[in-house]
């Protein structure tokens, strides 16, 4: 498990340090990190999640769309990030039932498909039965929209981490 940092620490922190710290925010894709360190310091976790979302926003369409693809697929038994196999953990998504699990890698595919790039959601806010009716449904997603739910999402999971890693002096 990451240590925590306080907002103050992190201000502090040079660079490489900073991005050491939180380079795997992103699902490990630490340019992020080393990008945001400009906007510092940081007033909230909130400046911070934002100062990184900026980073992503400003990125080509290419590089948006490969940190779409550094994402795992959910259910996945493939290697993966920890804060991926934790999050995915913590909704049951290492337990499923066979029938679940083989229904999870048949939509997994069609989302695939259909996209080119792996269905990604904030599962902590969610359960296994709102992961598979939003597969389900963002299957019929325009690929503008879906790209643009997709880094929404990335967002979402970034935002929790932050939440995780980063805590406030008054903690």
């Amino acid at each position: 498990m990451a240590q925590n940092y306080t907002l103050h620490r992190l201000n502090q922190l040079d660079q490489w340090a900073f991005t050491i710290v939180l380079g795997d925010i992103f699902e490990e894709t630490p340019a992020i990190a080393a990008q945001a360190w400009f906007a510092r310091p940081f007033k909230t976790i909130a400046d911070l999640h934002s100062a990184m979302v900026a980073v992503v926003r400003s990125l080509p369409l290419e590089e948006q769309e490969d940190l779409i693809q550094a994402h795992p697929d959910l259910g996945s038994r493939a290697q993966m990030a920890t804060a991926s196999v934790q999050e995915q953990a913590g909704v049951g998504l290492d337990q499923l039932s066979a029938a679940d699990y083989q229904r999870l890698l048949t939509l997994n595919r069609a989302y695939q498909a259909r996209f080119g790039f792996p269905f990604i959601i904030a599962v902590r806010n969610h359960t296994q039965a709102s992961i598979f009716a939003a597969l389900e449904e963002r299957l019929q997603h325009s690929l503008d929209e879906e790209r643009d739910r997709a880094l929404a999402e990335i967002f979402e999971i970034a935002r929790l981490r932050l939440g995780d890693r980063v805590i406030t002096e008054e903690q």
